[in-house]
């Protein structure tokens, strides 16, 4: 596999992982008897920060994810192809394949770790959060 090839992968496991992204989601905060509303965006924009650190950000860990997945990708995909005839083949396909999954799998878990983090500072915090 060459270099170029491998830079296209990682290109096409973040855009696959672009869907989980911890920019356009806040948590929906019920501040019905909520006697800390006042610090309600303060706390928000602490917490947004702290979740932010906690998770490692989401096209970081998608990248780790897809290098990762595609070094396992290409291996696998090589010994099966040299069972087939082709093993650089096999690594290209496999190299894909286990990029892609490996980079939206470690974005979609980073973006997990993003929203409970900023849920629980801000529970923490004495706000009611309700997703």
């Amino acid at each position: 596999m060459t270099l170029r090839s491998f830079s296209c992968l990682i290109i096409v496991a973040l855009g696959a992982s672009g869907c989980a992204t911890q920019t356009g989601w806040t948590p929906t905060v019920d501040t019905y008897n909520d006697r800390n509303s006042y610090r309600l965006n303060q706390d928000m924009q602490e917490c947004r920060q702290l979740a932010e650190q906690a998770s490692g950000g989401t096209a970081k860990e998608a990248a780790i994810g897809a290098g990762v997945g595609g070094l396992i990708g290409a291996a696998g995909g090589a010994a099966l192809g040299a069972i087939i005839g082709n093993p650089g083949t096999g690594a290209a396909v496999g190299a894909a394949a286990g990029g892609i999954g490996g980079g939206a799998k470690q974005g979609i878990q980073s973006e997990d770790r993003f929203k409970n983090a900023y849920n629980s500072c801000l529970r923490q915090r004495g706000h009611t959060v309700v997703n």
